[in-house]
């Protein structure tokens, strides 16, 4: 198999070739046909996030087919499409697991963190935490966005809440895909870019956002609820400034700069800052129910797997529109 591996923090990838993994019991080794570009591989190659292996192969938006099963695997057979997402494990006994919030698991593994993932020709992953794809009709490229910046924005969705105005602050791979599920639930939404990246605005108003404009403007009408997908701290005062009385900012990434201080009066009248924590498998079945219902555009790039540095580059300057992709 062929890999593309973080030695250490802050440096380039390094393109490997390996034996291919065997995986074990109820394991399933999967040949990698897409694997997205995700903030969070960014956030593990730039040491925002702290190693938790010596080496690692990022990448845990992967679309691919099963070609071994490990024994005891159940409920999957061979040549099966799945997708394998950003939680590769979870120990199911702590008392999160057993209160539906797997999550926020306290023994979690997470894919392309803490196992292999799939800037790779192969990767082995849990059959318990894998995705069934076979109804899915969106092609694999299309597809692969979907197993983190798909859930993940699903996820802060619900935390959104049900408000009919919803603003989403970095519309890059997550909030491209989250308007369009959004729209389709017959919400309003409004799309905050950087300033001046007339280019992003125009992309936000073709997916049929109703307005599009610069992180530091303040929309049209006051929001019922505000996502924030950029790691950018400064954000979160500017979105609360944004939602009504009882309105929620919800901070959806990994990994956040630090947030300013500021004043109490943005907070008060109830309004409420939360943040979203991984996902669970329950959340991957009602996204894919909606994403079926609503058949969002999914905008990529697609780059051969030993460019992932390239691709990185491209996500970590934000010359992306939608999700950055690579096929091995």
């Amino acid at each position: 198999m062929r890999a593309m591996v973080l030695k250490a923090p802050r440096t380039p990838l390094v393109c490997e070739e390996r034996p291919d993994p065997e995986p074990g019991p109820g394991e399933i080794r999967v040949k990698v046909a897409a694997c997205a570009v995700c903030r969070t591989d960014l956030h593990v190659v730039d040491g925002d996030l702290p190693p938790h292996r010596a080496s690692i192969v990022p990448g845990h938006e992967i679309v691919g087919r099963i070609d071994r099963l490990g024994p005891g695997v159940v409920g999957f057979g061979l040549g099966d499409r799945v997708g394998i997402p950003w939680l590769g494990h979870a120990c199911g006994t702590c008392p999160f697991c057993l209160g539906g919030a797997e999550n926020l698991c306290d023994a979690p593994a997470f894919t392309g963190w803490d196992r292999d993932g799939g800037f790779a020709s192969h990767v082995v992953a849990d059959a318990a935490f894998a995705v069934p794809l076979d109804a899915l009709t969106l092609d694999d490229v299309a597809a692969a966005p979907l197993m983190c910046a798909g859930l993940i924005g699903w996820r802060a969705l619900v935390k959104a809440g049900e408000g009919r105005a919803l603003g989403l602050y970095g519309f890059g791979a997550a909030a491209h895909i989250l308007a369009q599920i959004a729209r389709h639930q017959g919400r309003r939404v409004f799309a905050f870019v950087r300033p001046g990246d007339e280019a992003a605005r125009a992309f936000a108003l073709s997916l049929g956002c109703d307005w599009a404009g610069g992180s530091d403007e303040m929309p049209p009408v006051a929001l019922d609820a505000a996502i924030i997908f950029a790691p950018v701290g400064d954000l979160v005062p500017a979105a609360l400034k944004a939602v009504r009385k009882g309105g929620r900012v919800v901070c959806g990434g990994i990994h956040m700069s630090d947030i300013p201080a500021f004043p109490y009066s943005l907070l008060w009248q109830e309004r409420e800052v939360v943040s979203v924590a991984n996902l669970t498998r329950a959340d991957a079945r009602d996204f894919l129910a909606a994403a079926s219902a609503a058949r969002p555009r999914i905008e990529t790039r697609v780059y051969p797997l030993e460019a992932a540095n390239a691709a990185l580059d491209d996500l970590r300057a934000g010359r992306l529109s939608g999700a950055a992709v690579l096929v091995p």
